[in-house]
């Protein structure tokens, strides 16, 4: 697994939104560009699915693993991993750091979103 290098995870850190598009079923097609809100936590970046589980993009993600992301007009080839409840509260912390008084953190940080926190990283 590679790492962020410090300028790239400055501009995702700075940035309100990244697309994540996973491989399509046939593991070479990019999936329709999905907005989320990455989040930079201990040097990793982390993004939850508003939908939780049930959502296209990160099933499609758990099961193709690999795909791409867009931020700050910039595309990167990336893995997708879901991660388990170890980061929760950072990640909770994070969302309240990065957009503060959003109607939109608190649902972000409801168990539907949290039980599909995806870890992003460059390959």
């Amino acid at each position: 697994m590679s790492s962020w290098s410090q300028t790239q995870l400055r501009a995702i850190a700075k940035n309100a939104d990244l697309f994540v598009s996973p491989f399509r079923e046939d593991g070479t097609t990019y999936g329709t560009p999905t907005q989320t809100w990455a989040l930079v936590v201990d040097g990793h970046v982390y993004v939850r699915a508003a939908n939780g589980q049930q959502s296209k993009w990160y099933q499609a993600a758990i099961v193709q693993k690999a795909g791409r992301v867009r931020v700050a007009g910039e595309y990167y080839e990336v893995t997708f991993e879901p991660v388990g409840s170890d980061v929760d509260a950072a990640v909770d912390t994070a969302y309240e750091e990065k957009y503060p008084g959003s109607s939109a953190v608190p649902i972000m940080q409801g168990d539907g979103p949290k039980s599909a926190t995806v870890r992003i990283s460059p390959r």
